[in-house]
């Protein structure tokens, strides 16, 4: 997953713009009072689990070398419109197109998005070779709960239809990469929408340790939460310093689609008090980049 690197250098020029170790994650049980709320959330996905909730709530084991990545025909996502009980309203949550729309030229993108500390938000839409068909660079305010926006994505395509994928994402002060989010779309040449319901307002991750600014100390960062993946792509934990470097990094295997725990551990060396970004990310399995991306701050001491 290197070229995971590469692709953050581009936010850095927005922001002018605009303004491995091992995996060696063991899964525990679900914490005291958690397992009503998975299962509720199982029971409510448009897929019904049904007797394989037993098998979603049971603790993943991380392989411990890291497979080459390959593609995989795994569908965009397995969310419902009901919410994720314990978990945040996406910073990013878009409206429209929802997931496998079938969208003709311009594309009409309706979203809600809380803004980074940059407030800038790119959105881009790349085909499914991997080419960008389209950016849009846009500032919005910062507030609480999101502002609602509105926008047309023009395209042109040479094939009758593609696979095409839009992701949007926000970036903090210093470019790094606050929140991310995407939807899979089929491109059409000609024709006329077919707009399909938005996927879960829900953030798909959770973080219960460390909690928000939280101070760190000792050369080590425990994590704690829970992820419902997108695909079946390693799960990156990287810790993102001032300069956009990574100065921590956890890869996490999956072999399923299930609600699942994290329970790993970020070596980490800074000399000084460092406000770092903790970023939980994967892959997109179709379209080369970025899928999804979450984040928060958390203060790292030597």
């Amino acid at each position: 997953m290197n070229r995971n690197f590469l692709l953050l250098a581009p936010f850095l020029g927005l922001l002018v713009g605009c303004a491995a170790p091992t995996a060696s994650s063991i899964p525990t049980a679900y914490p005291p009072g958690y397992l009503p709320t998975v299962i509720a959330m199982t029971a409510g996905a448009a897929n019904s689990l049904g007797t394989e909730v037993a098998q979603a709530l049971t603790p993943t084991a991380f392989a411990t070398d890291i497979p080459e990545p390959t593609l995989s025909p795994t569908p965009d996502a397995t969310f419902t419109q009901t919410t994720i009980p314990g978990h945040d309203p996406a910073a990013i949550q878009i409206f429209a197109p929802g997931p496998m729309s079938k969208v003709i030229s311009p594309i009409n993108l309706r979203m809600n998005i809380i803004a980074g500390d940059s407030e800038k938000v790119e959105i881009g839409l790349y085909g499914e070779d991997g080419r960008l068909l389209a950016r849009n660079l846009k500032c919005v305010p910062i507030s609480g709960k999101g502002i609602l926006q509105q926008i047309k994505i023009p395209f042109e395509i040479r094939a009758a239809a593609e696979v095409g994928r839009i992701t949007i994402s926000t970036l903090d002060k210093v470019g790094r990469i606050q929140y991310l989010n995407s939807v899979h779309v089929l491109l059409l040449s000609a024709g006329s929408n077919e707009i399909t319901p938005p996927g879960n307002p829900s953030e798909p991750v959770g973080v219960f340790s460390p909690l928000l600014d939280e101070p760190v100390s000792g050369g080590v960062l425990n994590v704690r939460g829970d992820v419902w993946p997108f695909n079946l792509n390693p799960v990156i934990l990287d810790l993102v310093g001032p300069d956009n470097k990574s100065i921590g990094l956890r890869i996490l295997t999956l072999d399923n689609l299930h609600p699942q725990l994290i329970n790993t551990t970020i070596p980490y060396k800074v000399s000084e008090p460092t406000l770092a970004r903790l970023t939980i990310r994967q892959e997109d399995d179709r379209i080369d980049g970025l899928f999804y991306v979450y984040s928060q701050e958390v203060l790292l001491n030597p």
